[in-house]
């Protein structure tokens, strides 16, 4: 009998380290290797990254109006307020939902998808009591149709998962966060994966599991570098973080620690408030981590076109992946 799939696999690292690149090749496969070897159904990929280059969108249009950004401090800039990386989680948190049917927040469809976006940044940055950027914007006309089609083809892109069957399915769920380099530990909130673990609504984390893919800092800088590509910002694959961003928010990360500081082996301990009854009481969850090392780098030609992917590369880091998965298939 097989092996019921994983729900929740949020697949965590800092930025190209090979996230997304495992994911195509996870897509790849058929279906009984991909729930054999790595215990992963019918993947439903949610990630932050669309809504971070969709806010980086919106500060170029508005400096093409001569208004100031909304999001970040400057073009290639970091965020100009922190807790926007967990406005980011408050956002996957809703996509969870709306994903297995939950519309309590549903937005009018009729709605302009500009606006119908940025009201639900809106409502995300309310959860967490950050002022809102609706009276912000000079010209939601202007803003719209420079917009328009991007923002059309999250919700048709998002319309399609939800269309996916969820019988045999697992959600994979990437973001990345870090630190300034040499951050001592703890990394200060909203910065880090402790921060970001404790924003995750309690359903996901009662479900996830995490697969951390490992390179150094350094690594990660170099392939930052080597992935991006000016015309294809938007993608997944080739897209590239600013220099400055990733020294000053990707300097360092906060995984390894975290499992150093869990009372139980091979788990992150998560402590979150959550609300009982008429109370709010401190629920502690145990998110099972496995990481897969890609410091010898084995994800990049994954990037390529898949008639140009040799045996060997795949057999290796078939192999390898499949290793790392172990503890999360025992649990």
């Amino acid at each position: 009998m097989p092996r019921p799939p994983i729900d929740i696999l949020a697949l965590l690292a800092l930025p190209a380290s090979g996230k997304s690149e495992l994911r195509k090749f996870l897509a790849s496969m058929d279906a009984e290797t991909r729930l054999r070897d790595f215990g992963i159904g019918l993947p439903l990929d949610l990630d932050d990254y669309p809504y971070v280059h969709f806010m980086g969108r919106v500060d170029e249009e508005l400096a093409k109006q001569g208004s100031r950004p909304l999001f970040f401090l400057g073009r290639d800039r970091p965020l100009q307020d922190s807790i926007t990386w967990n406005v980011l989680i408050e956002l996957l948190n809703e996509d969870y939902k709306r994903l297995f049917g939950d519309t309590t927040r549903q937005l009018d469809p009729e709605l302009n998808p500009v606006r119908r976006l940025l009201n639900r940044m809106d409502n995300a940055r309310e959860r967490l009591g950050m002022h809102l950027l609706y009276s912000l914007v000079p010209s939601w006309d202007t803003l719209s149709r420079g917009l328009h089609e991007e923002a059309q083809k999250h919700f048709t892109a998002f319309d399609e998962v939800i269309a996916s069957p969820k019988e045999a399915a697992t959600v994979v769920m990437e973001f990345a966060r870090g630190g300034p380099p040499g951050s001592p530990f703890p990394i200060i909130p909203p910065r880090g994966y402790a921060s970001a673990l404790q924003t995750l609504n309690p359903a996901i984390l009662e479900r996830v599991r995490i697969l951390y893919v490992k390179v150094t800092p350094e690594q990660a800088r170099q392939k930052n570098i080597e992935r991006g590509r000016p015309s294809e910002q938007g993608s997944i694959l080739f897209h590239s973080v600013p220099a400055e961003v990733m020294l000053t928010d990707y300097g360092c990360d906060d995984i390894e620690w975290l499992l150093q500081q869990s009372d139980r082996p091979n788990t992150i301990r998560v402590e979150r408030v959550v609300q009982e009854g008429d109370r709010y009481v401190v629920k502690v969850y145990y998110v099972p981590v496995a990481i897969f090392d890609n410091r010898d780098d084995l994800t990049s030609f994954v990037r390529g076109a898949k008639e140009d992917w040799s045996i060997e590369n795949v057999r290796t880091l078939h192999d390898g992946l499949a290793a790392a998965m172990t503890p999360l298939l025992i649990h």
